[in-house]
């Protein structure tokens, strides 16, 4: 590529995410969210409006490393322990969610003549919601962890997992031939995913750790982020010269790298890197978008809209409800989950000239694109939509009486403690906490640390916890108390502050080296300082009258 060729990539990024940033901006002034701004912005500068990006080739394949680093981040948040705590209503509602959406979406699909293939293809994406856009309101309305909120992210995080399978899948029947000739294709797709997860296991499980554990990645904070870059993005590469998806590969990756004691810093290393590519992502879906189509098709895109709205919405509710839950927290999931999400435009491309015509590709781009405007409506609306029309079933004894829906997020157990600093001091306070039967949660960055913290029985991470992922994933908000053990007295005072910030409920007890220091770690909101000079004091005086006492 000539240096003016890039240069004019470079100022169509430029263009698009100043522009991204404005409605971003905009659309959190008038509560939506931003990635509503991004689609717009995309669709505003995109070919089929103003046409301002003339190399959108080349954005949309930034775009596409930008899905597979978001993906290789949301597998860094699938550890199996994760996956096992889910719980029954969430594994099994969102599996059951996926096949049945599937299903029915084929079906109706076929009613309308279309080939089989087609059908499936079509099922897959309006199987999948927006995690992005509704685990965003969600914690922005603060009912993440309401009753419908948890379930909803449940949910969520089985349709992620799902994607990887619903790739292959779509992959494979893309090719041409009879029903034997795709399975033999299905099987072959299988068996190369099965080899690049083999390698992928050995590499993280044998290799990694070797490499994370070596002293000049220690010593050089910029080692492990370029590492973590490398081997997310090269899964990608790997996964796309064996003909899979790049998702495919980036997801594993992040997976089996979830294990490791390093994921927490490396998933805050690589925010910022994540949060550009994805608005590039975002912007480029957007880009995709035809607003002359749209309005020349509107009442079917509407129809199909409206159908996919309600569908979804009463598919999770009679699933969920199945599995336990209330009809009014069922349809109040549903209703969140009611919209086609970000990753359904990924099984559309893979489907794109093979599966899905131009025709039906404008289709299903104007419908994800309306529906994700949808969106925050819906998640604002769904515990009162919820409410009203489970009482108003009720009314005609279709259904039981319901009990008020909890908007309100439950008020968080605190019975765990976390201590930041795994030195002397921290050890003593963690072995103080475990006798009286606490859960101890220990945050350091030297991974020497970390292994004494896992030989005590204690959950560790390796992370900065000057980083506010670092401090949010570890569970800083539900904390009973957090200790700063830390002996630098202004990152002790930056990590009190960002933990206020992030919890101002939790109770903060901070040590400080010299007592010049103390007024600060208090007004940046410790509740309890230690203070090493006085305590060392107090001990040399006790030492010195013992020895007076034996002249005496």
């Amino acid at each position: 590529m000539a240096a003016m060729e890039i240069w004019n990539v470079l100022f169509d990024i430029l263009i698009l995410l100043f522009t991204a940033l404005v409605f971003g901006v905009l659309c959190e002034r008038f509560r939506q969210s931003s990635i509503l701004g991004y689609l717009a912005a995309g669709t505003l500068l995109g070919p089929n409006a103003l046409q301002v990006i003339s190399s959108a080739a080349e954005v949309t394949a930034l775009a596409d490393l930008g899905v597979a680093l978001l993906l290789f981040t949301i597998g860094l948040e699938f550890s199996w322990q994760r996956v096992r705590g889910l719980g029954g209503s969430a594994l099994g509602g969102g599996v059951a969610q996926i096949l049945v959406t599937i299903g029915i979406a084929a079906g109706v699909a076929l009613t309308f003549a279309m080939p089989w293939r087609t059908s499936i293809t079509i099922g897959a994406i309006v199987a999948l919601s927006s995690t992005a856009c509704v685990l965003r309101l969600l914690i922005s309305r603060a009912e993440i962890e309401s009753i419908h909120g948890r379930h909803a992210l449940g949910v969520l995080l089985m349709q992620d997992i799902a994607l990887v399978p619903l790739v292959l899948l779509v992959t494979a029947i893309g090719g041409q031939g009879s029903i034997g000739q795709v399975g033999m294709d299905i099987f072959k797709t299988l068996a190369w995913a099965v080899a690049l997860i083999i390698v992928l296991y050995v590499l993280f499980s044998r290799v990694m750790p070797k490499v994370l554990n070596n002293p000049s990645m220690q010593r050089n904070r910029d080692l492990p982020i370029l590492l973590t870059i490398v081997t997310g993005l090269g899964s990608a590469w790997g996964a796309h010269t064996l003909g899979l998806s790049p998702a495919l590969g980036a997801f594993v990756a992040g997976m089996l790298l979830a294990e490791s004691p390093f994921a927490t810093q490396i998933r805050a290393d690589i925010a910022s890197i994540r949060t550009l590519l994805v608005t590039l992502f975002f912007s480029s879906i957007g880009m995709l978008g035809d607003p002359v189509w749209f309005v020349q098709n509107l009442p079917k895109v509407m129809a199909v809209v409206m159908a996919i709205v309600v569908g979804k919405a009463v598919i999770v509710w009679l699933v969920l409800h199945r599995f336990g839950l209330s009809h009014t927290n069922a349809l109040a999931t549903g209703i969140c989950l009611a919209q086609v999400g970000e990753f359904s435009f990924v099984l559309a491309e893979v489907g794109r000239g093979t599966l899905i015509d131009e025709s039906l590709f404008a289709l299903v781009i104007s419908v994800t694109i309306t529906t994700l405007f949808l969106s925050p409506y819906l998640v604002a609306l769904a515990p009162t939509l919820a409410l009203a029309s489970v009482t108003s079933l009720s009314k005609f004894k279709i259904l039981p009486q319901p009990a008020r829906i909890g908007t309100r997020p439950a008020e968080p157990a605190r019975k765990h403690f976390i201590i930041i600093g795994f030195g002397p001091a921290g050890e003593a306070v963690g072995q103080a906490v475990e006798r009286y039967g606490k859960r101890v949660t220990v945050v350091d960055l030297n991974p020497e640390s970390i292994a004494r913290v896992k030989q005590l029985g204690f959950a560790g991470h390796i992370g900065d916890a000057m980083n506010a992922d670092v401090l949010e994933h570890v569970g800083v908000a539900s904390a009973a108390a957090v200790v700063v053990t830390v002996p630098d007295p202004a990152s002790a005072g930056t990590i009190v502050e960002l933990i206020r910030s992030i919890s101002p409920e939790v109770h903060i007890i901070a040590r400080v080296r010299y007592h010049r220091y103390l007024a600060d770690l208090t007004e940046a909101g410790a509740h309890e300082v230690v203070d090493e000079e006085q305590l060392v004091g107090v001990r040399l005086a006790a030492q010195l009258r013992r020895q007076f006492n034996k002249l005496a």
